[in-house]
Order: structure tokens, then C-alpha cells, then sequence
């Protein structure tokens, strides 16, 4: 999604000023205000991102993945057991029109995925297999079937706490069920989880969930029309953003319910075709990941750099047990709090296993990292912390040379993906963010259009700025939401058990059945 690892190029504030000596002071006086809130906040940020002792494994991705593993062997491998009744569900197959909430399963599935997939399946990956080689591609997909299990367990919390309105709306998410479950058990502290998880929130909605998305969308129209003022960009971004999100989520979900098949199935379909036309690449291709995850095959950190690399880029990217989807989700259609559970053990999948692989895949068989022909193995670059690759290229330029090197025109193509992925994060996000300020802040019309513009006023100084700090404070907020959603779902689990025990008795039953639509 929006990492440290994916910050390319951000803009430098654009000088409006009429005179040298004038934009002169104006960027000195943009450092001297990036200085000082880079130095007010790095102490947050490197907590949040520091490393085990001795190793270069942020522990926030551990404390991730260790979650993700529990709940996997708490409730029985649930996203291997249940998969195919996720998809009934996507499909409507058990649906009941009469239930209370918002939206059908699909779209809430297609908002919390929208929020998700983004800059991180591009770039993210590309800066993952360029580090930690093909084999990051293993422990990639690995960490991804891991986090269905994280996903199933806050999501189907997010449904059971939520708060139903009379007018037909609701709220729910990780401040609901951490107030409102741990009331139910007896249990103290809440209350302070959920609104230091809504701070968390609001905070990373602005930031990493807005304003690195309207930049890095400016990047890459900037980088095909040419350069132009930010602002510009921003503008126009926030002007269709606040026409969706003024509609609420009905009208967020009708946009990404569109927005997220088309982009998926456009950047899939385009690495098929070169996956295909490279087929009597496709077995030297897993064989390198494979060998790779375990060997490391030469590259910067050997086996353990591609654990590494495959962990981090997995969480980073569908952000299981962070609580944010858990949100999105808890607005659906249903009665049963468990099914959203099983359609959010799809979004990992999703996400992680088809498209982040995907992109892998593309970057392997193309062959842009170098291989030293005497060795097998991949050379390092110059600086000997991450592989050679053709032409040099990194991150996001990584994987439009590899798609490029197949469809001359696909950089543009690329290009488009991503501003649709920043628009479809910008809107989700502003969701997310939405619900926790009206947590802290009480619900009402005039309070969430309070909201709505400030949101939309970030998306144009996020266009126009250089934002350094400030994305890197804004990421570390939103990881930050996982410290405090996963040590609530450790306490709240087996309500979620209690609930899975319930459905799976009764639709082994018949009592749970199919509606016809």
C-alpha cells in the first residue's frame, strides 16, 4: 500500500513566488518546517519501524505475522476450510435483502480492497525482489495466506459491535469492538484502546491514506504530460473525491465496486499475457523462487533477506490486523457478524497471493535482474545492498521496464493503474477516517462534512508539498492502529470462535440457507 519502501520521488514544494530570492526563502523556510517536524516526530516513527536487535526485521511486521500465525491455528486453518463459502457469499448466494446495513458483501469486499491495493503491489514488490530476491516472493505469498486468518477474525468483530442507526447506517470497526467487547467481557481499558486507535487513524487517513497518494499521483501525470504545479493535480483530486465521499459509503461503494474489478483484472490480464508469452520461463521462474526463499541464491541477506523482504512487503501491503478494513466491512448486509469474516479472508488473497505474485512473476520471467552467468546467482549492485537490475532501475520503474519490455505502451498504461489505485485509496481511506473521527467526536451531518473537506483539503496540500515527514509519521500511525487492534483481538478471539462454532453447525445443518435473487 503506502510504505517507507515506496516513497519515489516525492514532489518539492512548488515555488509560486514572483521573485528568486523570494521562492529562495519560501524552500528554506518548507525545510526549516520539514526539519522540525521530522525531528518532532522521528522518535515515533523509528519505535514503530525499529528492527529486532541484530537483524534489519522491523518488529511491527513480526508482531504482524506472529498474529497472523495464532489466529490461523486458533481457528483451524479457517481460510483454507471456508474459501469456497467465501466466495458464495461474494457471489450473493446467501444474501438476505432484509438484513440491516449498507452494502452487499461484494462491494464491501471491493471498498476495504480499494484501500488496499494500490502503490504497494506495484512498487512495494518490485523494492521486495530487489532486495530479497525471487525467494521474497515466497515468504511474499506465505505471510499473505497468514493474514486471511487476521482479516477473519477483526471483520467479523467489526460486524458484531457495530452500532446500527435508524436512518439505515452504521458504524463499526476496531473502536466499536474494542468498547463495546471488552464491556461484554468485563475487561478494562477499552475505551482507551478505541480512541487512541481513532487518533492512530485519523492521522494515517490523512497522511499515508491521502496525501502520498494525491502526490504520487501527481508523479505519474506530471511524468507523462509534463511538469506542472501540484496543486493543479490536487484540485482536480479533491473536487472527485468530495463529490464521492459527500454521498457516504453507498456512493464510496458504487464507485470502488467498479473502480477495483476493472483495475485488478486490467493489471492481471496484462501479466498474464506476458507470463504466457514467456511460458518456457514460467518453471525457471518458481524454481528461483523456490530456491531462492530458501537458499537466498547469492543476494543481499541471503535466505533470511528474503524472509524479510516477503514478510514486510505482505504486511505492509493488505494490512491484515491492522483494523482498517474491519471498518469498511462492518457496514455490510447481514445478521450473521461471521460471514463478513469469511468475504475478508479474501482480500489477503487477493491482494497478496494474485496480484503482489503477479507482479513477482512478471519481474523474474522478464528477466530484469541480473544474473551472473558463471555463478547462477544474482549480482549485487554497487552498493551491495540489493540486486543488479537492467538499466538500474527500482521500485516502480522496476516493474514498468519489466511490463515495458513486453508492451512498449504499458508504462502508460501503468501510469493510469496507479492514479486509479491512489483515487480508490483516497476514498476508502477518507471512510476509515471518517468513522473515527465521528467516534471521538459524535455522529451528524455537520460533523462528518467537517471531516470530508478537511480530508480534501489534505488531498490538494498532499499534491503540492514535499511531505518527507510527514508520510513517514502518517505511516507509522497507521502501523501503529495494528499495536493496538491486534492486542485487542488476542482478548476478543474467542467471541470470534463462538460465533464460527455457531454458523458452521447451522449451515451443516440446512438452518443456514441460499436466497433466491
Amino acid at each position: 500500500m503506502m510504505s517507507i519502501q515506496n516513497k519515489l520521488g516525492l514532489a518539492a514544494l512548488a515555488a509560486l513566488a514572483a521573485s528568486p530570492a523570494a521562492a529562495q526563502e519560501a524552500v528554506g523556510l518548507d525545510d526549516k518546517i520539514n526539519q522540525a517536524f521530522a525531528d518532532f516526530t522521528g522518535p515515533f516513527v523509528s519505535f514503530i519501524f525499529a528492527p529486532f536487535p541484530g537483524t534489519g526485521f522491523p518488529w511491527i511486521v513480526g508482531w504482524l505475522v506472529v498474529a497472523a500465525t495464532v489466529f490461523t491455528l486458533y481457528f483451524a486453518f479457517v481460510q483454507l476450510r471456508f474459501f469456497s463459502h467465501a466466495i458464495s457469499l461474494v457471489k450473493g448466494d446467501y444474501s438476505d435483502p432484509n438484513d440491516a446495513g449498507e452494502v452487499s458483501h461484494f462491494q464491501a469486499l471491493a471498498t476495504a480492497l480499494s484501500g488496499t491495493v494500490g502503490l504497494g503491489n506495484i512498487a512495494g514488490v518490485a523494492v521486495a525482489v530487489g532486495i530479497g530476491g525471487p525467494g521474497a516472493t515466497f515468504w511474499m505469498i506465505v505471510a499473505g495466506l497468514l493474514g486471511m486468518a487476521s482479516k477473519f477474525t477483526e471483520c467479523t468483530l467489526g460486524v458484531k459491535y457495530r452500532n446500527e442507526y435508524e436512518d439505515g447506517t452504521v458504524s463499526g470497526g476496531p473502536m466499536y469492538y474494542m468498547s463495546k467487547g471488552f464491556n461484554e467481557l468485563g475487561l478494562p481499558g477499552g475505551k482507551i484502546l478505541a480512541v487512541l486507535f481513532s487518533i492512530f487513524c485519523i492521522l494515517g487517513a490523512l497522511g499515508g491514506g491521502n496525501m502520498f497518494q494525491a502526490n504520487q499521483a501527481h508523479q505519474q501525470i506530471a511524468g507523462i504530460v509534463g511538469d506542472y504545479p501540484g496543486w493543479i493535480t490536487g484540485l482536480v483530486f479533491a473536487g472527485i473525491v468530495f463529490a464521492v465521499i459527500v454521498g457516504g459509503l453507498k456512493s464510496i461503494a458504487r464507485v470502488t465496486e467498479k473502480v477495483v474489478p476493472f483495475m485488478g483484472v486490467m493489471y492481471v490480464a496484462a501479466a498474464l499475457v506476458i507470463i504466457l508469452m514467456n511460458a518456457d520461463q514460467i518453471g525457471w521462474a518458481f524454481g528461483q523462487i523456490f530456491a531462492g526463499a530458501f537458499t537466498g541464491l547469492g543476494v543481499a541477506g541471503g535466505m533470511v533477506g528474503a524472509l524479510i523482504q516477503g514478510f514486510r512487503r505482505a504486511a505492509f501491503s493488505n494490512e491484515a490486523g491492522v483494523g482498517s478494513a474491519a471498518i469498511a466491512h462492518s457496514a455490510v448486509r447481514t445478521k450473521e457478524p461471521i460471514t463478513e469474516g469469511f468475504v475478508s479472508l479474501l482480500e489477503p488473497f487477493i491482494d497478496t497471493v494474485v496480484i503482489c505474485t503477479m507482479t513477482a512473476l512478471v519481474i523474474i520471467i522478464t528477466q530484469q535482474l541480473i544474473v551472473d552467468p558463471e555463478t547462477g546467482n544474482y549480482m549485487l549492485n554497487e552498493a551491495g545492498n540489493a540486486i543488479a537490475t537492467v538499466d538500474g532501475n527500482t521500485g516502480v520503474s522496476l516493474t514498468s521496464a519489466a511490463f515495458g519490455s513486453a508492451f512498449s505502451w504499458f508504462p502508460f498504461i501503468l501510469a493510469i493503474a496507479v492514479v486509479l489505485f491512489a483515487f480508490s485509496t483516497m476514498i476508502s481511506w477518507s471512510y476509515y477516517g471518517l468513522k473515527a473521527w465521528t467516534y471521538l467526536f459524535g455522529e451528524g451531518h455537520t460533523k462528518e462534512l467537517v471531516f470530508k473537506v478537511i480530508f480534501c483539503i489534505f488531498v490538494v496540500i498532499g499534491a503540492a508539498a514535499n511531505l518527507g515527514p510527514v508520510i513517514d509519521f502518517s505511516d507509522a500511525a497507521i502501523f501503529a492502529m495494528a499495536v493496538v487492534n491486534v492486542f485487542a483481538l488476542y482478548f476478543l478471539m474467542k467471541v470470534v470462535r463462538q460465533e464460527l462454532a455457531s454458523y458452521a453447525e447451522r449451515l451443516k445443518s440446512g438452518e443456514i440457507r441460499k436466497f433466491e435473487h
